[in-house]
């Protein structure tokens, strides 16, 4: 199991709230929240999630693998009428 860390729940309203530990904070400015049996997850909202290409070409590993070369055929021959 992760780390754990008792909070105090309060009432802000008509809700209930938490205030999330430093150590435990979310990236961005909104959030997803869902049910799970008796326990609430907080997932970071589809704002933070949603990436560029760049950035997702950025945050993969390089590969290592060897290409094998691939011969420049020239295209085959098309009967256009």
């Amino acid at each position: 199991m992760g780390v754990e860390r008792p909070v105090k729940l309060y009432r802000d309203g008509t809700a209930q709230a938490v205030q999330i530990p430093r150590e435990f904070e979310l990236p961005g400015e909104d959030a997803v929240m869902r049910k799970e049996g008796d326990k609430i997850v907080i997932t970071p909202g589809k704002s933070e999630q949603k990436k560029s290409v760049a950035e997702l070409l950025a945050s993969w590993e390089p590969l290592d693998d060897e290409f094998p070369q691939i011969s420049d055929l020239p295209p085959d021959p098309v009967d256009r009428f």
